[in-house]
């Protein structure tokens, strides 16, 4: 089985190929996972507009799409292009792209260029995301999938960032834990990227409820926020983590002291709001020559990370004794964070030392089409038709 996937819920364009052999102890090789990144274009703006970004996904889709069939081999120019005859399908074609223009005459004369690959099927995020981008990799999905006459999976980008989990070390296949569930399930899954923070219970592959989530900004957009505070660029995560790593010693003198928002509620929900609200007021306090100061700056880097590190660990730590969960599923942008990694880890090792810890490969966190590929094999039976597939900009874990 291969499974060709596509990716495009915010501002990255991700194209992948993986093959599945056998059935009753299948093994699984990625073959392409190609990701076109759109950072420096959104850079200056201090966060993604989805307009420009759904443009720009349209104009990345076909070279995205070529790379990742060169690298798994799988781009064959056909020998005799079609003349003509195809006027129907072009048709077809245009109305699944009605709104993407510019796509389809690229698709088009993609389409009419190449052999259709040796993939088995299409697998697509549908939501939750930014609903123009999302747009364009589901009507993209539907053209290859009308043209090659393949079904589609429609893939939950939140469970993405899950089961990217159980991609080995060696980048090129996936850890075999589908028969070890016994040991893996019950468990607690937190989602932590620029747009969601979210604690769910695990109860098998594909079966979830959410026990807890962010009541306003997800821990990702806190840092994109503070970041612009502080005068450090987007994307926020990144650059917090760098400064932070940066400072030697504490300066007692600065006084730098930030909430731990929800941290004793009841509940397992989340809210960053505050935490960003209180950077901003410490900043205006701060005379001229201290906002600038690199000492400031990686003073209140660290403290930023560490109270958003300490309310994610501790409702995650909460949330796993209470529910008796047998392990720990990290997934979404901001679990590339080194702190919150290790802390967390140790954490894990103190206090629930039975407790099975799932971190995602570094380079597998932040939005690809590889976890769209892994989710998929897990949904093979959940095939549908091209011309039902929609995209849903508040889709939920269920």
């Amino acid at each position: 089985m291969k499974i060709l996937a596509i990716e495009t819920s915010c501002d990255d364009t991700g194209i992948a190929i993986l093959e599945a052999k056998g059935i009753k102890n299948p093994a699984f090789c990625i073959l392409a996972n190609v990701v076109s990144s759109q950072v420096k274009l959104h850079r200056k703006y201090g966060g993604v507009y989805p307009s420009l970004a759904k443009r720009e996904h349209q104009k990345n889709l076909i070279p995205v799409l070529k790379k990742t069939l060169e690298e798994s081999n799988f781009l064959k120019s056909k020998v005799n292009p079609p003349a003509g005859g195809q006027s129907l399908k072009l048709k077809t074609l245009k109305e699944i792209l009605e709104r993407e223009e510019y796509l389809f005459k690229q698709l088009k004369n993609f389409l009419l260029k190449y052999e259709k690959p040796k993939v088995d099927v299409i697998a697509v995020t549908i939501g939750p995301g930014l609903e123009p981008c999302l747009w364009a990799g589901v009507n993209f999905a539907k053209a290859l999938g009308f043209w090659w006459n393949l079904k589609i999976i429609p893939i939950n980008h939140i469970e993405a960032h899950i089961m990217v989990n159980f991609i080995d070390q060696s980048q090129k296949s996936i850890r075999r834990l589908a028969d070890k569930s016994q040991k893996l399930f019950p468990a607690i899954s937190l989602v932590v990227s620029g747009g969601h923070t979210q604690l769910a219970v695990m109860k098998n592959f594909g079966e979830y409820r959410i026990i807890g989530e962010t009541r306003d900004d997800a821990a990702g957009e806190c840092f994109d926020k503070t970041a612009r505070i502080l005068g450090l660029g987007y994307p926020g995560g990144p650059v917090i983590s760098t400064e932070a790593s940066k400072l030697q010693t504490t300066n007692n003198k600065l006084h730098i002291k930030l909430p731990r928002p929800m941290i004793n509620s009841k509940d397992y929900d989340f809210s960053f709001s505050g935490l960003k609200t209180a950077v901003l007021y410490d900043f205006k306090t701060r005379s001229s020559k201290t906002k600038k100061s690199k000492k400031y700056i990686r003073e209140m880097a660290k403290e930023i990370q560490q109270s958003a590190v300490d309310v994610l660990i501790k409702k995650t730590l909460r949330a796993t004794k209470d529910f008796r969960a047998k392990s720990i599923i990290l997934g979404g942008g901001v679990t590339a964070n080194k702190e919150l990694r290790e802390q967390l880890s140790k954490k894990i090792e103190k206090e629930l030392p039975n407790v099975i810890f799932l971190k995602p490969l570094i380079q597998f966190c932040t939005d690809n089409a590889a976890m769209v590929a892994a989710s998929a094999y897990f949904k093979k039976n959940k095939v549908v038709n091209w011309k039902f597939i929609q995209a849903n900009a508040n889709l939920r874990i269920s």
